[in-house]
């Protein structure tokens, strides 16, 4: 069975496709099969005008239309698509989303910055971390950052805030929104002791693959200082050639980095778990659980 996550962000849209087995024990295993990534930016246009444009707007629809053909080829059973912080603000988000399910038939979903949280923790991220610890989660996106505090499987405190890398660029980050964020983290850290700081995101994800470091160990507040001082210092060109970026990571990696470091400063905490997971393993994980005893029939169903 295939299962497969769209999700459109302020910086890129992307297509996940994942293989789900299940082991003798009745335990799902998760095998990626395609992942695509556009980058359509609707952030840069969202966070000035307040609406993505008709340029955009077209682009958008070819990217769904492409992965419509995509999900037919690889016959997908089932398929959740969901948008986040930029369409969120966008004033003509739900008219291309109404357009989008008449042309496409795949149906969007504008979540809210909780429920991308929420999926978020789909990741199977409880699961593999040992249940005696607390963890602040923090995933910082384009828009918007959301962090959880959570123990095993209970949610202790949840919240999503305005404060993202292409709001960061543009300037566009309210002084109130970041210490609202500074406030919870420091309120939630100190409330539960010995909490232990876990990262997501595109931004977070490279600066691990860059640091080589082995899976499951932490990076450390002095390896995130030293990439965001070494990668500040450089212009865009010289980020790409230097690290091998692509241009739309070359210019919000270092507002992302200055994002969590701030988030670790905040938390007092000396380094940061990445496990390397993004919103689509949630949406495939939620895809999943929503949908493991329904029969399928050889039918494919876009959610």
């Amino acid at each position: 069975m295939k299962l497969a996550a769209i999700d459109i962000g302020s910086n890129a849209a992307r297509l996940f496709i994942s293989e789900v087995g299940i082991y003798t024990d009745g335990s799902p295993d998760f095998t990626k099969v395609s992942l695509v990534r556009v980058p359509l930016r609707l952030g840069f246009e969202v966070f000035d005008t307040g609406e993505i444009s008709t340029l955009k707007a077209e682009k958008l629809l070819q990217t769904i239309h492409a992965y419509k053909h995509l999900l037919d080829v690889y016959d997908v059973s089932l398929c959740k698509a969901v948008a986040t912080s930029a369409m969120r603000d966008a004033s003509n988000g739900q008219q291309l989303v109404k357009q989008i399910k008449e042309e496409t038939d795949i149906d969007i979903e504008i979540i809210s910055g909780k429920q991308e949280a929420e999926l978020l923790l789909e990741t199977q991220l409880r699961e593999n971390f040992s249940a005696d610890n607390y963890y602040l989660y923090a995933d910082v996106g384009g828009g918007s950052t959301e962090i959880t505090i959570f123990q095993s499987s209970k949610i202790l405190a949840q919240e999503s805030f305005n404060v993202g890398t292409i709001r960061w660029l543009k300037d566009q980050v309210k002084e109130e929104e970041l210490s609202a964020m500074q406030s919870f983290i420091k309120k939630t850290t100190k409330k539960y002791k010995g909490v232990l700081a876990v990262g997501s995101g595109g931004n977070i994800n490279k600066v691990f693959s860059l640091s080589k470091q082995k899976t499951g160990l932490p990076i450390s507040l002095d390896l995130l200082r030293f990439y965001y001082k070494d990668l500040k210092k450089m212009s865009i060109q010289d980020r790409i050639h230097n690290y091998r970026l692509r241009h739309d990571r070359a210019d919000v990696i270092v507002p992302a980095l200055k994002i969590y470091l701030s988030i670790l400063k905040w938390g007092n905490f000396s380094e940061i778990l990445v496990p390397q997971v993004g919103l689509v393993d949630g949406i495939i994980k939620k895809l999943y659980t929503e949908n493991y005893f329904t029969s399928l029939k050889g039918k494919r169903k876009i959610n």
